[in-house]
């Protein structure tokens, strides 16, 4: 990866690590389905006007939007909703990069190399140092539905990387049109009218809440990730999220209070391990065996 593209991941984990500050926010104001369906209307409005639709099938563009919208976004939301901590969200959650290195496997044939392999080996140790710590007090529940959500992320990478070279900033506007109407309709099953009753007056914090989910966490994020998956292989691209843990924990920690312990910091520093692994170990593999040579 280029120098700028790896700022531009590492932009985005930051980002995203952030974000679950405004979700736990956010959920705290409305339903975590009608959260998730603002989430994706202010994605969508108003650049809709602006941004031409992408050249793409429009059927993968409305199933990456479903994957991402309702898939992933909705289940978190819930699990954050029911008490699930958002450091240890924004830890399992990253899941999808595995589930995404092996569907692009079964499904595109892309074949990771060992240094990511071992990568990614390393930043899994990191993932269970840390859980084993965290798990302990979180209810199975909330934690299947994290694990569900982190499938369908990684279902929805694999996704965008079919659609070859198209505007990614028109492709993440566009798909989220697909996720605000069965959200809404989820919301009114689930919650009653309450939730879409309560727009009418919403709370700053409910408006800050979305613009940052919607704005930073969606437009920027998305855009910024799926552009990189369209230029690089899937193996090379989804461990950069295992950083977002890392800010999550911290953030969680230093917001809500959440408790950061010296093992969970051992863990975080797996994880950054084998981010440097999948990131360089190939190219350090490689001049190891030209020098040897």
């Amino acid at each position: 990866m280029s120098p700028r593209d790896i700022l531009a991941a590492l932009s985005v984990a930051v980002v995203w690590g952030l974000t679950f500050i405004a979700i736990k926010v956010g959920v705290g104001e409305t339903s975590p389905l009608m959260l998730s369906a603002l989430r994706f209307i202010f994605a969508a409005f108003p650049f809709v006007f602006f941004v031409s639709p992408p050249k793409a099938p429009a059927l993968t563009v409305a199933l990456y939007g479903l994957l991402i919208g309702v898939g992933q976004f909705g289940l978190l939301f819930i699990a954050i909703h029911q008490g699930f901590p958002v450091g240890l969200a924004s830890l399992v959650v990253q899941a999808q990069a595995f589930f995404t290195v092996a569907l692009a496997w079964i499904f595109l044939r892309e074949r990771p190399m060992r240094a990511q392999l071992i990568g990614a080996a390393v930043a899994i140790a990191g993932m269970m140092v840390i859980g084993s710590a965290r798990l302990a007090g979180a209810s199975f529940g909330p934690f299947l539905l994290v694990i569900l959500a982190s499938f369908f992320w990684g279902s929805g990478n694999v996704l965008a990387k079919t659609v070859g070279k198209v505007d990614m900033l028109a492709f993440t506007v566009w798909s989220s049109l697909a996720a605000p109407l069965p959200l809404i309709l989820l919301s009114l099953a689930v919650d009653g009218p309450g939730p879409l009753i309560g727009l009418a007056h919403p709370s700053l914090k409910l408006v800050l809440s979305v613009l940052v989910v919607a704005y930073a966490g969606t437009v920027f994020g998305f855009g910024v990730w799926a552009r990189l998956l369209m230029h690089y292989s899937a193996a090379t691209v989804a461990p950069f999220a295992l950083l977002v843990p890392v800010v999550g924990m911290v953030a969680g920690s230093v917001v809500f209070g959440e408790p950061l312990r010296p093992v969970e910091l051992f863990g975080a520093v797996l994880v950054m391990a084998g981010l440097a692994l999948n990131v360089f170990g190939d190219w350090l593999l490689r001049r190891r065996t030209a020098v040897l040579r």
